[in-house]
């Protein structure tokens, strides 16, 4: 975290924890309502430039960057040979940097992976997590409150607009959520700003957007784990079978086209005495895969010892309706995310 950022923070009652995440005081029950402040400092950038860029990420990255714009921003993954993701992430141009967006925590093993791949390419791909800070205000007073602060608003979901260095997207989901990302020194004073129409709220909070949404996000406990349709990444536009070959493509695109998907993403609640962890194993008695009934990608406390969550989950073990976090464990309630199921698969 950049320091600059890191003072400002500690200055509005963040507590920096030794991961670098700031805490802050406990806006209320449930920091997914209303209208909060989210710092995404556990959210880390890698930046992509060069003059071979685009044909290097085009050919390692499961969208087709051809869809990205000035206006446009979109989720994308990175394979392995066997078509399993090793990251998921929200992908953005600005000017002639690429950026990618993900969970801090996967970005050293990414940056080194994708470093294999340059070879003589004339690309440079660099941690930029401390160039630029990271920002969202989510509720309905969002769009108006971006505004008052003399940035575009993007209209559509995934949809971008940039501004003096400062990059403003609106993200998917049924709850209104938009972030900004730009200078640490410019950020300072949006933050005050959006501060007056909303209370600071942790990460918890902003996972459980993410699950509400049906997104994903791939944890060191689940790299190399799901098949990108798997965690319903198709559903969110985040592949391409289109684009042509890329590293995993063929696993990917035989899924597609000549197998059936077995497993797929659901949004789900458990009541459990400890908090579930991605990584975490699903069980059902109906289940008869030797890889096991599921797996928890993601999960966010709604309550006192109740978790909403989101599971890749066998199809059929889900259908049959009992689902458990672990053997013998808590049952799970299972529900489609927002965006829906198609109906053949």
């Amino acid at each position: 975290m950049h320091p600059v950022w890191r003072d400002h923070l500690t200055a509005s009652s963040a507590r920096i924890d030794e991961d670098g995440i700031p805490r802050f005081p406990d806006p209320g029950p449930d920091a997914a309502d209303g209208c909060r402040l989210f710092d995404l400092s556990h959210l880390g950038l890698l930046a992509v430039r060069g003059e071979d860029a685009f044909g290097f990420l085009q050919g390692q990255l499961s969208n087709d960057l051809r869809e990205l714009s000035e206006s446009h921003v979109q989720w994308s993954s990175h394979c392995s040979q066997k078509g399993r993701m090793l990251a998921n992430f929200l992908v953005m141009r600005v000017g002639d940097t690429f950026y990618l967006q993900l969970p801090s925590q996967r970005i050293p093993d990414l940056l080194k992976r994708l470093r294999m791949f340059v070879l003589r390419s004339r690309v440079s791909i660099a941690d930029a997590s401390d160039d630029l800070a990271r920002i969202a205000i989510a509720g309905d007073c969002a769009p108006s409150a971006v505004s008052a602060c003399g940035l575009p608003v993007p209209e559509s979901e995934n949809g971008l607009a940039v501004a003096d260095a400062i990059a403003v997207i609106r993200l998917s989901g049924p709850t209104p959520r938009i972030e900004i990302i730009g200078p640490p020194e410019p950020l300072r004073a949006h933050w005050d700003a959006l501060r007056a129409q909303a209370a600071p709220a942790n990460t918890d909070a902003w996972t459980l957007l993410d699950i509400r949404a049906g997104i994903p996000s791939v944890y060191n406990e689940t790299a190399d784990t799901f098949v990108p349709q798997m965690a319903n990444m198709q559903l969110i536009d985040g592949v391409s079978f289109h684009k042509g070959c890329y590293t995993g493509q063929e696993v990917v695109a035989r899924m597609q086209y000549l197998g059936k998907l077995k497993r797929r993403m659901y949004i789900g609640e458990v009541a459990s005495e400890t908090p579930p962890l991605p990584g975490d194993a699903i069980f059902s008695p109906d289940s008869t895969s030797q890889q096991g009934s599921g797996t928890v990608v993601a999960a966010s406390p709604v309550a006192t010892g109740r978790y909403a969550l989101l599971a890749v989950v066998e199809i059929k073990a889900a259908e049959a309706g009992e689902v458990r976090l672990s053997e013998g464990g808590p049952l799970l309630r299972l529900e489609a995310p927002p965006y829906g199921f198609p109906v053949e698969e």
